[in-house]
Parts: C-alpha cells; structure tokens; sequence
C-alpha cells in the first residue's frame, strides 16, 4: 500500500470529488477513479458512496479516514522534524486574512519574511468571506472577533483597541466631542455588521461602561471605505488602531476619546492565528506562526506609551 494513493484518499474524502482532486494534483480524474479503487480492492473494503451528484464515505471509509488523516499527519511531521536540523522550511504556505488586515499588517511583512525563509512559496488570500481553511487547502489565516468558533484551532496574536476618530477638517466644522453621550448628535460614519452599526461602547479609566447609540447616513461593509470617508471630513468612525494609529501619529485623524476605551457591541476582540484541527503542526506552519508573533511583539515593544 503506498503512501501516496492513503493521501489521494484523504484529499477526495475532504473534497468530495474526483475532478477537484485532480485538478488540485493535475492528474486525469480517471487516474484518481483508479487508485482509488485499487485501494478499496487491496482492502476488501468500500470506501466511498458514491452517485451521480456527490461522493460520501461510507461508515468503513469514515473509520479509515480518522486513524490514516492521523497516521499520515505523524509522518509528515516525523520527516519534517527529522530533516527541519538541516533544511529550511519550504514548499507552498497558503494563508487568508480579511482584505483590511492583509493590505494594511501582513504585506508590510512580506520583504522579511521571503528574506527569511526564502524557500517558500506564499500563496496570501485575502477576502472578507469566511473562508473554509480545508475545502480550499489553507494552512493558517488570521481572522477578528471576540472569538473564534468552529472546528478549528486558534491562538490569539494580538489584541485590538477600537478608537472614535475625526478629522481635523470635521472637527473644526463641528466642534470637539467631548464625551461619548455627544455622538449621538453627529452623523457618525458605520461598519455594516451588526454589532458596530447602531451601538458603540465607551469605558471610563474606572471601568465605568457607557452605551452610546449611534445612528449615521453613511453605512459601508469596508472598513477601509469608512477609513477613506473620516479622512474626507465626513464624520466620526470606529476603527481598529491598526488602521488608524498612523494617522493619529501624522495629524491626519483625531481620537476624539483618548480617555475612554472603546468597542463596538462585543467587547473584547483580537486578531487569531487560524489553522484545521490537527493534532500536529506542519514545520513550515510553526515556523510562519513563531514570526508571526515574534513581530506583532516587537511591534507592541515599539510603540508610544500612552
């Protein structure tokens, strides 16, 4: 029984076809038919149920999934650690992230990261779509929220503060705001997702907590459109500091509430290193998570006290 055809059985079990596997390892379907059929007869054993619209595991094939997926999973990982004390991790990395958060904290990082780890290739897919990590082959994504659900693991890389912000342009139009009560009075600038667009929240230094309803004429689902809009004088915005914090430092935006933490409806969030449940990490995925957070502390490390 070769090694090979147990992983083109994982890969239709997780795909669910014989076309997608083929295209993803550029074979004929046909060939994908055989082996897999080969396989079945070596072990007296159906496999798959199969008709003309899907392909499903049968209860034996299920039971062989679970112990090969692990099995194979421990010798990928033995062969990588044995060769990982002489080589460099290669191979294709394929990481998702939303567009925002991509553009503006992860291709920054590309220059050191092909500088270090130069064998390999970077496939970086970024959507606001909630990507399916094993349909589509990702090895890690980062994805924000207060947390993370599903059958998946994941481990926080950094947390995110929300800052009230306005130009200096709409500031001057339309007088400080001194107090989150106040911004019920401007047309404030909203993230279409519910828990941002129609209530904020504001924490004194005491931890007192303040609900402020916020209502506004301008409901976008980029978070970079709304960006783009603040900085056109177009009103106040609730945004992450990742996006705003050079602005603040450069005048271009005002946080309006330095003295409040704030957040939209959940009150918590961060930004989650994401990866299939797996018992064991692939090399070149420990490798990218360990620079991962190694940078986004130096970045912590390198900024302003407040």
């Amino acid at each position: 029984m070769e090694i090979a055809s147990l992983k083109l059985f994982l890969a239709v079990a997780q795909r669910g076809s014989f076309a997608a596997v083929a295209r993803d390892y550029d074979q004929d379907p046909s060939t994908i038919s055989r082996t897999i059929a080969g396989l079945e007869s070596e072990l007296g054993i159906r496999l798959f149920q199969r008709t003309t619209r899907n392909m499903t595991l049968t209860e034996a094939g299920e039971i062989y999934f679970n112990r090969m997926e692990t099995l194979l999973e421990y010798l990928d990982n033995a062969n990588e650690e044995a060769q990982a004390t002489n080589i460099r991790p290669s191979g294709i990395m394929r990481m998702t992230s939303s567009v925002a958060y991509g553009q503006i904290c992860l291709t920054p990082l590309l220059p050191r990261l092909r500088e270090e780890f130069p064998d390999l290739k970077l496939e970086l897919q970024l959507t606001d779509e909630r990507v399916d990590l094993v349909a589509n082959r990702i090895d890690l994504a980062i994805r924000l929220g207060h947390r993370i659900d599903g059958d998946v693991i994941a481990t926080k890389l950094i947390n995110t503060r929300y800052r009230v912000c306005a130009s200096p342009g709409y500031l001057e139009q339309h007088g400080p705001i001194e107090h989150p009560t106040a911004l019920s009075r401007h047309r404030c600038l909203l993230f279409r997702i519910p828990s941002f667009n129609s209530t904020w929240i504001a924490r004194n230094a005491s931890g007192q907590e303040i609900i402020v309803p916020v209502d506004g004429d301008i409901v976008i689902s980029s978070v970079q459109a709304l960006h783009q809009c603040a900085l056109n004088d177009m009103g106040p915005v609730l945004l992450a500091d990742w996006m705003v914090d050079d602005d603040i430092r450069n005048g271009r935006l005002i946080d309006v509430l330095p003295g409040y933490t704030m957040s939209g409806a959940h009150s918590h969030t961060a930004a989650w290193l994401v990866y299939p449940s797996r018992r064991h990490l692939p090399y070149k995925v420990r490798v990218i998570i360990d620079f991962l957070k190694s940078e986004f502390s130096d970045r912590l490390l390198a900024l302003p006290k407040e």
